[in-house]
C-alpha cells in the first residue's frame, strides 16, 4: 500500500535525542497550564504539611529526628516543598515530549530519590555541635565551587526522560545546600526555607562564576560566624529553657 509506513520512527527534538509525540498527542497548552499549576499547587500544599509537621521539632544541632516512618513523612513534604518548584521546567518538558500522562510518574520517580536521601539521613544522622555544623557548612562552600558540583547542576538543566536520572543529577548539584541543612537544623523551617530559595535559585539561574562564587564565599562565611559566635546564629543553638 502506498503511503507512510504505520510504524515510522518517531522524530526526536534537535539536540536532545528525546522523541517528540505527534502533535495530537502532546501536551496543549491548557493541558501545560494544568501540569504547572499541578506542580506549583502540590508544592504549596507540602509547605503547609511541612510546617505542620515540623512545628516544635526544631532544636538547632541538637535536634532528634524521631521515628523513622515520622521522619521519612516529614522529610518527603520537605523534599516535595522545596524542590518541586524548581523542578517544575523539567516537568513541563516531559509534558510536551511525552504528554501529561507522562508526569506523574517523571514527578514520582524524582521525589522517590530525595526520598531514598532521607533513609540515607535517617540513618547517618545525629545530633552534634556547632563545630560539626560548621564544618560541614564551609564543606559545603568548597563543594559549590568543585567541577563535580558544575557537572550536575548542568546536567540538572538538561531534558530527560527519566524521574530517576533527573532527581540522582538534581540531587548531586544540590548535596553540598542539603548536607548544610541536616547541620544547622534538618527540621528548621527557616533553614529550610533558605536553603529552597538557594536551590531554586540555581535551577533557573545559568552555572556562572559570577553567580556561584559569591554563594560559595557566602557559605564560608557563614560557617566561620558559627565557629565565632555559634549563639548569635538564628536556630542554630536549643532555645535556653
Amino acid at each position: 500500500m502506498k503511503g507512510e509506513p504505520q510504524n515510522a520512527a518517531v522524530p526526536a527534538a534537535a539536540g536532545t535525542g528525546v522523541p517528540v509525540l505527534p502533535a495530537a498527542v502532546r501536551a496543549t497548552p491548557a493541558a501545560t497550564a494544568a501540569t504547572l499549576t499541578g506542580t506549583l499547587g502540590l508544592a504549596a500544599a507540602c509547605w503547609i504539611i511541612a510546617v505542620w509537621q515540623m512545628h516544635g521539632m526544631d532544636m538547632g544541632t541538637a535536634t532528634q529526628l524521631g521515628s523513622f516512618g515520622f521522619f521519612i513523612a516529614a522529610w518527603v513534604a520537605m523534599m516535595a516543598a522545596m524542590m518541586l518548584p524548581g523542578a517544575a521546567p523539567a516537568v513541563l518538558r516531559r509534558a510536551r515530549t511525552g504528554g501529561v500522562r507522562a508526569v506523574p510518574l517523571f514527578a514520582g520517580a524524582y521525589l522517590a530519590v530525595w526520598a531514598l536521601a532521607g533513609v540515607a539521613v535517617f540513618a547517618f544522622y545525629r545530633p552534634h555541635g556547632t563545630l560539626a555544623a560548621a564544618a560541614v557548612v564551609i564543606a559545603a562552600a568548597v563543594y559549590e565551587v568543585t567541577p563535580l558540583k558544575r557537572h550536575f547542576r548542568r546536567r540538572c538543566r538538561d531534558t530527560v526522560r527519566s524521574g530517576i536520572r533527573f532527581g540522582l543529577c538534581c540531587a548531586g548539584s544540590s548535596l553540598g545546600l542539603m548536607l548544610m541543612l541536616v547541620a544547622l537544623g534538618v527540621m528548621s523551617i527557616t533553614w529550610m526555607a533558605v536553603i529552597a530559595i538557594l536551590v531554586l535559585a540555581q535551577k533557573l539561574l545559568p552555572p556562572k562564576a559570577a553567580v556561584d562564587v559569591p554563594l560559595a564565599l557566602a557559605i564560608t562565611g557563614l560557617g566561620i560566624w558559627i565557629i565565632l559566635a555559634p549563639a548569635s546564629v538564628p536556630g542554630l543553638t536549643p532555645p535556653m529553657m
